[in-house]
Order: C-alpha cells, then sequence, then structure tokens
C-alpha cells in the first residue's frame, strides 16, 4: 500500500526503552503500513530528541506530562488515515496484528465497530479477554523477543464481547462524532469505558477484541508513576451506573463473541444498579 492504513497514537511518558521496542514491533511487524504519531509528555529521557531524529514518526509535544486522554486528542490531530488506532507504549505488536483488525474492519459497511487486540501478559489474572500467564519478559533487558515469536500463534484464543482496551481501532468519523477521549478523566483512568460508552450511545454494538490479532503486553509501566484520577466516581457521575455493570450488561466483556450485542434487557438489574449508584454518590 502506497498510503497509511491506520493512524497509531501511542502516548508516551518518559519511558523512551519501551517506546523503541513498541514502534520498532510496528515497523517491523505490520502487514500494512501507518502513519505512527506519538504525543512526548516532557520527554526529557530522549524521547523528544529520539522523535525529532525518527523519519518514520510524527509527534506532537508538551512540556509537562498532560495525561493520556489529552494527549490521544492531540495526536488525533495529525491523523490523516480513515482508522484511529490507540496503541500503549509498552506493548509489542505481534506480526498479522493489524492484517487480523482489518479482515474485520472489511466487513463492516456502516463503520459501527470498535476492535481490540489481544493482549499476551505476562501476568497471572481473571481478566477473561488477555491471554495470560505467558512470561517472555517485564523490562526490555529480559525481553524474550525471538522466543514470543515462535510462541505466541500457538494460544488457543478465540473473538471476545468487549473491545475497549489498546490497542484498539475505531472509524475516524465515530472518534470525531463522540469527540476522542474525555478529558474530564485526566491523566486518564477509567477513559477507556467512558469512550466505549460513547460509542454505545452512538448506536456501536460490534464491540469486539480479535483473537488472531495480537500484541504483547509488559504492564501498565507508566500507570504506577503517577497519581491516577478517581475515574470510577466520575463514570457513575457521568452515566449512572458504575464500569462494572457497563462491562457485565453491555458489553459482556471477556465472553466469547457470538454476534453483534444484543440491547441492555435486565431491567430490574439496572434499576437497582441505578439505586446503588445513587447511594454511593451521596458518600
Amino acid at each position: 500500500m502506497s498510503k497509511p492504513l491506520f493512524s497509531i497514537l501511542i502516548p508516551t511518558w518518559n519511558n523512551l526503552p519501551y517506546l523503541q521496542i513498541c514502534v520498532s514491533s510496528i515497523l517491523k511487524n505490520s502487514s500494512f503500513r501507518h502513519q505512527i504519531i506519538l504525543h512526548i509528555n516532557e520527554g526529557s529521557d530522549g524521547t523528544l530528541d529520539w522523535a525529532k531524529n525518527n523519519k518514520d514518526i510524527e509527534f506532537t509535544y508538551s512540556k509537562e506530562n498532560i495525561g493520556i486522554c489529552e494527549a490521544l486528542n492531540l495526536a488525533a490531530k495529525q491523523a490523516t488515515t480513515d482508522y484511529i488506532c490507540y496503541f500503549n507504549d509498552d506493548m509489542y505488536a505481534l506480526p498479522g496484528w493489524d492484517s487480523a483488525l482489518f479482515e474485520q474492519i472489511k466487513k463492516v459497511p456502516d463503520n459501527k465497530f470498535f476492535y481490540s487486540s489481544t493482549m499476551i501478559e505476562p501476568f497471572v489474572g481473571k481478566n477473561l479477554c488477555v491471554i495470560g500467564n505467558q512470561n517472555f519478559g517485564t523490562e526490555p533487558s529480559d525481553f524474550q523477543e525471538q522466543k514470543l515469536l515462535e510462541s505466541y500463534a500457538k494460544f488457543d484464543k478465540k473473538d471476545w464481547y468487549g473491545a475497549s482496551w489498546p490497542p484498539n481501532v475505531v472509524h475516524k468519523s465515530y472518534w470525531e462524532k463522540v469527540g476522542g477521549y474525555s478529558t474530564e478523566y485526566s491523566p486518564g483512568l477509567y477513559s477507556d469505558p467512558d469512550f466505549s460508552m460513547k460509542l454505545w450511545n452512538e448506536g456501536i454494538r460490534d464491540f469486539r477484541g480479535i483473537g488472531n490479532s495480537r500484541v504483547y503486553h509488559f504492564g501498565s509501566k507508566s500507570l504506577k508513576r503517577i497519581k491516577m484520577n478517581d475515574g470510577r466516581r466520575t463514570f457513575m457521575q457521568k452515566w449512572g451506573i458504575t464500569p462494572g455493570f457497563f462491562d457485565q450488561y453491555y458489553l459482556h466483556k471477556g465472553e466469547e463473541w457470538k454476534g453483534i450485542l444484543p440491547e441492555v434487557t435486565n431491567r430490574l438489574a439496572l434499576y437497582l444498579n441505578k439505586i446503588r449508584v445513587k447511594i454511593k454518590l451521596m458518600r
């Protein structure tokens, strides 16, 4: 392809060793050419100089850390393609990650979709959306790239409900309709389910994690260095339900994908959750 397919947005905050692995993996393992746009928060670790000398990327910049939401929105203003793809800087794109997404995108005539790749993580956990307990390194210094490349396709994972987390991709028209990521969640906690809720309200019901689109996730390296917002409370104030209710009753997060999501039919559960939220917000 002569033109890039996705505009990949990568917010980064003094995380250069991981960022270099991330960008390198996208350039090396993608099936298509993409526009890569960083937003550099501070960049005092050499990230800014590295970006200035890298012809394969574009970037926006802020002297201070403005958080994920505003960073994504600034980077998105540079996007030139029809598809906005959000990547974390501590991820490694595996071969076929983009072609698996695009195969599904081509089947959607009205652009009403929100798709995520499937993360492979070194941690043991209860998240049904990831392939967990597969440790190929937690730092650049112990990253077992070759072993990962030999192993990643062997893990069984079907498509799943509940796309929200990066890497994710949405049509640019819907990004613009919902106004990107909501800055009231700055620096970013719970901005992912909020973005999904905004897409839900625009009529999107195809929230799908693509099992064959895979990335390795080193694991929230920036999140651990910053005081986070009370995003759960913000979500409840804004939408009148808990994020957990949205995940379970709207997105059916983690369940095996079997078609377009239905409308929420359990009216009693919805009513009780709204009462619960009102009580919580009074405290």
